[in-house]
C-alpha cells in the first residue's frame, strides 16, 4: 500500500476534525445491530487506518464504549458518529460518511450479515427523484436550506464557531 493518499474528515458541525495519511484498509458495510444503533442507520460504511496515520485536526472526540472490545468516537456537540475503536489495537476505524470525499473510498465487502435487513437486497428497486426540488415548495424549501446552512464544509477551515443548538424537538 501506497502513503500518498491524504483523507480528511470530521463531523457535522466541524467541532472535530481529522486527517489520514495513507491508504485506508478493508473499506466495508457493517450491518452488525451495534452499528446500526450506532449510525441510526441501517449500516455503517467503515474502514481501517493505522493509529499513527490519523491526526485530529480540530477538537477532540467523545467516546462510548459500546462493548468490553470496542467505543464509539463521536461529536459531542453534533453527535455525528466519527470513529469504532478497539482499544489497544494496532489500526482504528473511520466512519466513511464523515469523510470530506466520502466516495473516494469504495466497500468491498459486508459484515455483521446476521442483522442485515431482509429488504435491503431491493434498495436499487426502489424509485429515485429530487422530491425536494421538483416543486415551488420544494425549491423554496431547498432555497432556504441552502441560506440557512450549518454545516461545516467539506474541507478544513481557518476559522470555525459553533453553530446554534436547540433542545427542542
Amino acid at each position: 500500500m501506497s502513503d500518498r493518499r491524504l483523507y480528511t474528515g470530521g463531523c457535522q458541525c466541524g467541532a472535530v476534525r481529522y486527517r489520514v495519511e495513507g491508504d485506508l484498509a478493508d473499506p466495508h458495510l457493517c450491518h452488525c445491530r451495534m452499528c446500526q444503533k450506532a449510525t441510526g442507520n441501517y449500516f455503517m460504511p467503515v474502514a481501517t487506518t493505522p493509529r499513527e496515520k490519523l491526526t485530529l485536526t480540530r477538537g477532540v472526540p467523545a467516546w462510548f464504549v459500546s462493548s468490553a472490545v470496542a467505543r464509539r468516537g463521536f461529536c459531542a456537540a453534533c453527535g455525528t458518529p466519527l470513529f469504532y475503536d478497539m482499544p489497544g489495537e494496532a489500526i482504528i476505524g473511520l466512519v466513511l460518511g464523515a469523510l470530506d470525499a466520502p466516495d473516494a473510498v469504495r466497500p468491498v465487502r459486508q459484515s455483521g450479515m446476521e442483522s442485515r435487513l431482509a429488504w435491503f437486497d431491493h434498495l436499487p428497486a426502489l424509485a429515485g427523484d429530487n422530491s425536494n426540488a421538483d416543486s415551488a415548495d420544494g425549491e423554496a424549501r431547498v432555497g432556504a436550506i441552502v441560506e440557512s446552512n450549518r454545516q461545516h464544509p467539506d474541507h478544513d477551515t481557518d476559522h470555525w464557531s459553533l453553530p446554534p443548538f436547540s433542545s427542542k424537538p
